[in-house]
């Protein structure tokens, strides 16, 4: 992993809590996502149980993830956080 790609992952990940508004549902979901997978890679725990109904939900987004590597998730969550951001500047 890069210097540069973690420095750019920490800064998108500083500039997604500073945005105006909140990101949506899915938005969010994406971004916590990439953001575990990018921090301790493939989703290791057991699925949330039925009435759990936000942690199956982030638990099933990570583990869609599986197999992709920290490096490339820090660049998804890098580029994703940066067009939120961009987004939201823009509104």
């Amino acid at each position: 992993m890069t210097e540069e790609l973690k420095a750019r992952f920490e800064r998108a990940a500083e500039n997604v809590t500073k945005m105006s508004k909140r990101p949506d549902g899915p938005n969010l979901l994406k971004l916590y996502s990439l953001y575990k997978q990018a921090m301790e890679g493939d989703n290791k725990g057991g699925r949330p149980g039925l009435m759990d109904f936000v942690g199956r939900a982030k638990y099933d987004a990570w583990k869609a993830l599986a197999g992709t590597s920290k490096e490339e998730a820090m660049r998804q969550y890098a580029e994703f956080a940066e067009s939120l951001v961009v987004a939201d500047k823009q509104q």
